[in-house]
């Protein structure tokens, strides 16, 4: 995600008590270190298939959703991230089970327990008006919104169980069927590959494929009278833009062809991690861009390369690398911003200037490292500049050719996979070797400021 940045924060607010049905116990949450409360360890969701039947004209929404799960420990009770949309219906394996909706959570009782490591299926069915789901700290609206005659969907990093069953953290990552059904004259459109759509009865019906494993808010959806628009693609990947129909030329216009830039980012980062890529644009000039798998949203307005650069990024660097845990978002961001500088670079911009501004705006910023410890650090200054400066710091202590191995090892080792801070400062040991580590270690742990780093 790319917010305006220095200064601004997200965070989490309190929960609300709750009152748990008798036979049913409160789940403890998969153990996050920024929100706790999200998720079940006990669940690997492997897939979901979800069926979204929507008019954007009413702010209502119905859907039944099937989850792929295994269990990775006995299971007396199946606890899903689940909020403000009313089930009316749920399954285990196919068969009718006992639910209740407990604030934010779905709690399921199958019939027997769950054995540790079986693969079992959970059927949900649900439909109401998508909840109103604010970030504390700046208002930002999350989850599926409906404005203007459309909906999209905004969900980093806790709004995707406002509209779907989830295990909603990230390195539970899963792959997605998507299956949307709206009126017709309208589009529906989501991340993954698309089959054909079929109109009938006054509905038009289509379906996507994503079959890669992604953490739960890089799932997308748009609706609305959009218009899909095709671009030079390159080595392979198929690029595909969406827009509003009415929306301005000058918002289309900011958004060339992407083709130099997955040059560019794909020689530091290796192959592409996904067969196509573009991006959707929401009618509302406010929200910030996201990292939507295969398709990021953008806001209605003109685009700079810097924004292009670091949402293509993320495809690489959170999407298909996902975190382990919240703490870690600056293996997102900080990537994500570097890749601003390898392809302004690229473009002939000065190697120096972009680093500069950025350690000019970390001075003015409380310092600190780049784990986080709380959930307002998450989206601060440092996961962000902080991040991007110390692969600045490793660029230079080892030279380009390093530098890229280690990028592209990194990739190579954890695409599919949640990864922790430690894992990357294992790269770097592996490839870079103790100058590699001396570089970057000083970033990660501060809390100090290091120097800046020359240019390369």
């Amino acid at each position: 995600m790319l917010l305006c940045l220095p200064g601004m924060v997200r965070a989490q607010g309190q929960a609300a008590p709750v009152t748990v049905p008798a036979g049913f116990t409160l789940p403890e949450g998969a153990g996050d270190r920024i929100y706790p409360q999200l998720g079940d360890a006990g669940l690997d969701v492997l897939h979901y298939d979800l069926s979204l039947t929507s008019d954007p004209r009413v702010d209502e929404l119905s859907g039944r959703a099937v989850l792929t799960v295994t269990a990775l420990r006995e299971l007396a009770q199946v606890n899903l991230d689940f909020e403000g949309l009313t089930v009316t219906g749920a399954k285990i394996d196919g068969t009718p089970a006992r639910h209740a909706q407990v604030g934010t959570k779905l709690l399921l009782r199958p019939a027997r327990p769950v054995p540790a490591g079986a693969t079992f299926t959970v059927t949900v069915a649900y439909r109401g008006t998508p909840p109103l789901h604010l970030d504390p700290a700046d208002g930002l609206r999350l989850g599926w919104i409906t404005q203007a005659g459309g909906s999209y969907v905004l969900s980093e990093p806790d709004g995707s169980h406002t509209f779907f069953p989830c295990n909603d953290v990230p390195a539970d990552g899963a792959t997605y069927s998507v299956h949307l059904d709206v009126p017709e004259g309208f589009v529906g459109v989501a991340g993954g590959v698309p089959g054909d759509p079929v109109t009938a009865g006054g509905r038009t019906r289509a379906s996507f494929e994503l079959p890669f494993e992604i953490p739960t808010y890089a799932m997308t959806v748009h609706v609305g009278r959009l218009q899909v628009v095709p671009r030079p693609g390159f080595a392979g990947v198929t690029v595909r833009d969406v827009f509003p129909r009415d929306v301005d030329d000058a918002v289309r216009s900011s958004f060339g062809s992407p083709a130099r830039m997955l040059e560019v980012l794909s020689g530091w980062f290796g192959p592409f991690p996904y067969p196509l890529y573009g991006v959707a644009v929401v009618n509302d000039p406010q929200i910030p861009a996201l990292e939507t798998a295969t398709l990021s949203t953008f806001p209605a307005r003109a685009q700079g390369e810097r924004v292009a650069a670091h949402e293509m990024a993320h495809q690489w660097f959170g999407d298909s690398v996902r975190l382990a845990d919240w703490s870690d978002v600056w293996l997102n961001e900080g990537f994500a911003t570097y890749a601003e500088q390898l392809y302004l670079e690229a473009q002939g911009e000065d190697p120096g200037a972009l680093p500069a501004r950025w350690y000019s705006s970390l001075r003015n910023a409380p310092a600190r490292g780049l784990v986080a410890r709380s959930a307002p650090q998450l989206f601060d200054t440092s996961s962000y500049l902080r991040g991007a400066l110390a692969l600045h710091a490793l660029r230079g202590a080892v030279g380009d050719g390093v530098f890229r191995e280690v990028l592209r090892t990194y990739v190579t080792r954890f695409t599919g996979r949640a990864v922790r801070t430690a894992d990357l400062l294992d790269v770097v040991r592996d490839v870079a070797g103790q100058a590699g580590t001396d570089a970057v270690t000083p970033w990660v742990v501060g809390p100090d400021l290091p120097p800046l780093p020359p240019a390369s």
